[in-house]
């Protein structure tokens, strides 16, 4: 996580009325503590602790009986089909939700074509709900996240074929 990063997530934190939020990542823990409401005091506090990597040891496995595609290949091939695609990122930490409400469609579907300025889908965060609209024109071809499930800021949302 980079400076830019730390210091949206400290403006988000201090309009969003929140006293205190925590965050952690496998790299890095941040607190960030805004001054009590009503107390007179507009100051932040960001605490950022590294978190140490310890390397974990291998676990055996069974030799492959049948020569198939290793998991680093399948993985480099996946990672160079979706190079040509865009990512559409989550701007903020929250809740994704693919639907209006529950009772409606889905925003976007796979195969869905989307214009600049679309709503795909909807990201819950301190109970207000934020519009995720389309920065480019497109067609949708993969969803990377579950509906209802958390998401991080910056984590890859949609996938989008630009051609």
């Amino acid at each position: 996580m980079d400076i830019k990063e730390i210091q949206s997530l400290i403006k988000f934190v201090a309009k969003s009325g929140a006293s205190e939020v925590k965050l952690e990542t496998d790299d890095i823990k941040i607190t960030i503590r805004t001054g009590a409401v009503g107390s007179g005091s507009d100051t932040t506090y960001v605490q950022q602790i590294p978190v140490p990597q310890t390397p974990l040891a291998p676990i055996p496995q069974a030799p492959a009986e049948t020569p198939a595609l290793s998991p680093e290949a399948s993985t480099k091939e996946s990672q160079e089909d979706d190079a040509k695609y865009i990512t559409i990122k989550s701007p903020i930490i929250g809740t994704f939700y693919r639907k209006p409400s529950p009772d409606k469609p889905a925003f976007v579907e796979v195969g869905s074509s989307i214009s600049k300025g679309d709503v795909l889908c909807v990201i819950e965060a301190m109970k207000l709900f934020n519009d995720i609209e389309s920065e480019v024109s497109g067609k949708i071809v993969k969803v990377l996240v579950e509906d209802s499930s958390p998401v991080e800021f910056d984590q890859p949302l949609f996938l989008v074929d630009p051609s």
